[in-house]
């Protein structure tokens, strides 16, 4: 097998895993939205925390074998742990005020924009066209998805929360950015990719389990809470992440979290198919248009790479 074909079929696997990692995350504001009497910073903290926790379990035998790579990774390490620790809380808080679909959309848009920025100006990683054509398309997509939610007008207190949300969205994007971009720094410098994920999250839980002391009333309250709360660190957190990390081993940062503009497609189909919300003919238009950014993202064939490479 060529290298050209080998790194073609790797890229595939990288790609396959964000897209599930997609499925799973794209799940987190339905699932959110059945505690409403929970704090969105404590569904966030229980979820990223307890998640790590599995993570770390998880990454035991890697995270040894791993430490003195680790010891020269620590600043990238710091980063992406503070990356993560704010993360959940702006993600969460942004979808209580701004609704499942919009609070998703903003988060997740935003990051890929963050990520090639971090690249660009602090690893120096060339942009592609197809890359800026593909987020320029998403972007588009994102835009129309978001004006496609209607906002009461009549209320200005509901629209100046709606913006909060926004803010706080554009926050998290830029959390995930730092922490996307800093595990690919590590798993570059040797890391194994479980070890990346589960350190940086290890030290994130540090952060969040000890904030449910002030902001986890009613988590565990009643069954549906407990059940929310599992199924959040077990399957987004912990599986997407394992998920994450390993697709981060094939592509780059900037492409991955490219990828991951498929996140708010699905949690908008679910916030609309469960939790009731409403998209206009704008939001499904600017819908299709980031299903093209991700099909764009796609890896071409090895029959063509190597056509192209003997041309």
């Amino acid at each position: 097998m060529s290298s050209l074909s080998y790194s073609n079929s790797h890229a595939w696997q990288g790609i396959l895993a964000i897209v599930i990692a997609c499925f799973f995350w794209g799940t987190t504001g339905t699932a959110a939205s059945f505690t409403p009497d929970v704090s969105p910073l404590a569904i966030g903290a229980f979820a990223m925390g307890g998640g790590a926790v599995l993570l770390v379990l998880f990454a035991l035998r890697e995270l040894h074998d791993d430490l003195p790579v680790l010891r020269i990774s620590y600043r990238l390490m710091l980063i992406g742990g503070l990356g993560v620790a704010i993360y959940p809380l702006t993600f969460y808080s942004s979808m209580r005020l701004s609704g499942v679909a919009v609070g998703t959309v903003v988060s997740i848009a935003s990051a890929p924009f963050f990520t090639v920025l971090l690249e660009s100006l602090i690893s120096k990683k060339a942009v592609s066209k197809q890359w800026l054509v593909s987020f320029v398309i998403g972007a588009v997509g994102i835009t129309f998805l978001t004006l496609g939610k209607d906002v009461p007008k009549t209320n200005s207190t509901v629209v100046s929360l709606h913006y909060l949300g926004v803010i706080l969205g554009l926050v998290a994007g830029l959390s995930y950015a730092l922490y996307s971009w800093a595990a690919k720094g590590m798993i570059e410098q040797g890391v194994h990719s479980k070890s990346a994920m589960a350190s940086m999250f290890g030290l994130a839980a540090a952060v969040l389990l000890p904030s449910l002391l002030i902001t986890g009333e009613n988590l565990f309250s009643t069954s549906t809470n407990l059940g929310v709360a599992v199924y959040m660190a077990v399957v987004p957190m912990f599986l997407g992440y394992v998920l994450f990390g390993y697709g981060l081993k094939f592509i780059s940062a900037s492409q991955a979290t490219l990828i991951t503009l498929l996140e708010p497609a699905i949690a908008t189909l679910m916030a609309v198919v469960v939790v009731g919300e409403r998209i206009n003919s704008i939001g499904w238009f600017g819908m299709g248009l980031i299903v093209l950014c991700l099909f764009m993202q796609m890896p071409k064939p090895a029959r063509q790479i190597k056509m192209q490479a003997a041309g």
